[in-house]
């Protein structure tokens, strides 16, 4: 039986693997997703400077949504984060999905950045 340890364990495990190959630069910053069991991150990063440029999460004065965990609100999340890249001059960018499957909140974070404009 996995315990929650382990399963946290085993997802930081995928990450450092997906972190080997995904490297943002100034050109193309990587788009980071972070999700609790209650709120959803996103950030987009210069891996060279070692530096956020934008983020957004459901904690952010502008989030709107009444409930923080749930598809809608990593839908919003994604809005918010692909419309302040794109007020920053970010229109490419690569996907770091954290070590989680790529499904649900993830993909909804994904999918509605892509619709708002960013592309990877």
């Amino acid at each position: 039986m996995i315990t929650k340890v382990d399963r946290n364990a085993v997802r930081k495990k995928r990450h450092a693997r997906i972190r080997k190959k995904i490297f943002g630069t100034a050109e193309r910053p990587r788009l980071s997703v972070f999700r609790s069991n209650k709120h959803i991150y996103a950030q987009v990063i210069d891996d060279t400077k070692s530096a956020t440029i934008v983020s957004a999460s459901t904690l952010d004065k502008e989030f709107t949504l009444d409930s923080t965990n749930n598809i809608e609100a990593a839908k919003k999340v994604g809005e918010l984060v692909a419309k302040r890249a794109l007020e920053k001059g970010i229109k490419q960018v690569v996907f770091d999905r954290g070590g989680y499957l790529y499904h649900g909140r993830v993909k909804a974070l994904a999918d509605a950045a892509r619709e708002t404009g960013l592309e990877f």
